[in-house]
């Protein structure tokens, strides 16, 4: 095991809403929560003015509301948001071959296999570094954890939240660890950690005191060992550059149950469309097509079909999520449904015709009763939850809170709010004063969708996915 802080855990903070508030001027210094906005949406994440309410990741977002009903409630800009996490990724990479990326703003870099670093003081310079280079490409913050391994790095990390850095030195390790919930360690679970309390074990110095004997007869040779270890602060977990990706997915939540079942076909191609873009976007394809509907009862039926080869050719996906939809009882209304495609390759089986005719493995049923993650544009596989959304309806144009727009008159704005055949927008961008704010009939032919605007002047603009219309 290393004794040397090289390796170093990067989290972007409150990453969503941050990137909110530096495109949104009239935002900044308030409180801001990004999620779903429908009455079953949950809160994806919230600005650090807004968790001064008590107002958390996770939560419902109608519970966010009676929280703080003076903040501000923006539907998520997922292409936004992978565009400045592909920037944060390769200034990582500038730092080590040996980036692990956990999600759109979070990732573990091996300094010393980069040669970046080899002791406390180049590793603090490396960390130091790279928050300075984030806030001049992107405009954000992100905090930095050193420490001579994964758990530890990690934990650093979090301590410097918000815009900080941790270094931990080796030697003070244990004594850091010994006050700490139980929680704080890998692989421990609300289960767990329940188990463990009811054997009078709540702090992680109280684990290393109980000895290995005690963690295995509490928890299993397995579970048992590998937290003694982490305890005593051994974490021999390498940091893994590449993460092979399991899967493309996308899903939708609706504001309502939807019965019509001409309905749900429209939306289940759709939804086929979509995760073949992705899947495309990811230069991959796949044999496995997976259809995952929750019904009004909040019962997850997942339902799969593996073809003869893989394919990203868009046809051959709807028609056998449209096959898996059949296998599938809607009547008493449904609220979710998602499509995905996994068993990933990167090529294209060339008979898709064949393919099209007839499937190798008909329809079965995934146990999970979840559709797995999909490839995020920053790290593929490198475990982006797939998007949710809420919509209205195919065929309706609905200006979504906080996403972009452009009118013929006032230039490039956001949308504030809409409702009443009225959508009101305010007119400002990254680099301006707070704007000014008018309302237009929902169908007014002078306003538009947009792209979104780079948070840094001189950058590219913001890739796809930040549209504001349907």
């Amino acid at each position: 095991m290393r004794t040397t802080p090289t390796i170093l855990h990067l989290d972007m903070d409150a990453f969503f809403a941050s990137a909110e508030q530096a495109s949104k001027p009239s935002l900044r210094g308030k409180a801001v929560i990004v999620g779903g906005l429908g009455p079953r949406g949950v809160v994806s994440t919230c600005s650090y003015e807004a968790r001064v309410f008590g107002v958390h990741s996770a939560m419902p977002m109608a519970q966010a509301r009676r929280l703080a009903p003076n903040a501000a409630y923006l539907v998520p800009r997922f292409g936004l948001y992978r565009q400045i996490s592909e920037q944060v990724m390769g200034l990582l990479r500038e730092l080590s071959p040996l980036v692990e990326p956990l999600s759109l703003d979070e990732a573990f870099v091996d300094l010393e296999a980069g040669e970046t670093a080899w002791d406390e003081r180049s590793a603090l310079l490396a960390g130091r570094k790279l928050r300075d280079d984030i806030r001049a490409v992107t405009g954000l913050t992100g905090s930095v954890g050193l420490a001579a391994c994964k758990m530890l790095a990690k934990i650093a990390s979090e301590q410097a939240k918000p815009d900080g850095l941790v270094l931990i030195e080796p030697g003070t390790e244990r004594a850091l660890l010994a006050p700490m919930p139980v929680r704080i360690l890998p692989g421990v679970g609300p289960a767990t950690g329940d188990h463990l309390r009811r054997g009078g074990i709540s702090t992680v110095g109280e684990i290393a005191e109980a000895g290995e004997d005690e963690l295995v007869r509490l928890l299993g040779k397995a579970h048992g060992l590998g937290l003694y270890a982490m305890a005593l602060a051994r974490d021999e977990r390498p940091v893994v550059a590449e993460r092979d990706t399991k899967s493309v997915s996308v899903e939708d939540t609706y504001d309502v149950d939807i019965h019509d079942r001409v309905r749900v076909r429209v939306e289940v191609q759709r939804l086929a469309d979509r995760c073949v873009q992705r899947l495309r976007g990811a230069h991959l394809s796949g044999r496995t097509i997976v259809l995952k509907v929750r019904r009004y009862d909040f019962s997850t039926l997942t339902r799969s079909e593996t073809l003869r080869g893989p394919t990203d050719d868009p046809g051959v996906v709807r028609e056998a999520a449209a096959r898996l939809l059949e296998a599938v009882d809607t009547t008493g209304g449904v609220r979710l449904l998602g499509v995905g495609v996994t068993g990933l390759a990167d090529y294209t089986q060339e008979d898709l015709f064949a393919q099209a005719q007839a499937a190798a493995a008909g329809v079965e049923e995934v146990a999970s009763g979840e559709l797995p993650e999909e490839a995020g544009a920053v790290a593929v596989g490198a475990g982006v939850s797939a998007e949710e959304s809420t919509v209205a309806g195919p065929a309706e144009r609905v200006w979504r809170a906080g996403h972009d727009v452009r009118h013929v008159e006032f230039g490039h704005g956001w949308v504030q709010g809409s409702g009443l055949g009225r959508v009101t927008v305010r007119f400002e961008t990254p680099g301006s004063v707070p704007g000014r704010v008018k309302t237009f009939r929902v169908d007014d032919p002078g306003l538009e969708s947009a792209e979104p605007l780079p948070l840094v002047e001189g950058l590219p603009a913001g890739g796809s996915g930040g549209g504001g219309a349907l």
